[in-house]
């Protein structure tokens, strides 16, 4: 596809400075966990340290993308908040969180404004 697009384009595609950023995380639960644990983590997860920063959860209860809940990016504070959140949680064995991505084209590498 041609590299000389237009801003309307552009904007379609997500591409150039309309490009938009999140994160990937990797959950490990607690193997002994209960199914009623699981389900109070993950909801206490989605109203504090998604919904409360303006983030939306894509994923299930090990894997997901975490990306703005309108249009636009994830900046680092919003990033380190939910990190920030998730330290500590008894409920986890481990985690791992990815530094910021292009959530619709992940091979591209961060604009810098």
């Amino acid at each position: 596809m041609a590299t000389n697009r237009s801003r309307r384009l552009r904007k379609k595609l997500c591409v150039g400075e309309f490009q938009e950023l999140g994160f990937e995380l990797n959950l490990n639960l607690k193997d002994d966990l209960t199914d009623e644990a699981v389900d109070a983590f993950v909801e206490q997860f989605l109203n504090e340290a998604i919904a409360a920063n303006g983030l939306d959860y894509v994923g299930g209860d090990d894997y997901g993308l975490v990306c703005l809940a309108t249009r636009g990016s994830v900046n680092e504070e919003q990033r380190v908040a939910c990190e920030s959140w998730l330290k500590g949680r008894k409920e986890l064995a481990d985690y791992t969180i990815s530094p910021l991505i292009d959530v619709w084209h992940p091979e591209t590498p961060i604009n810098q404004a």
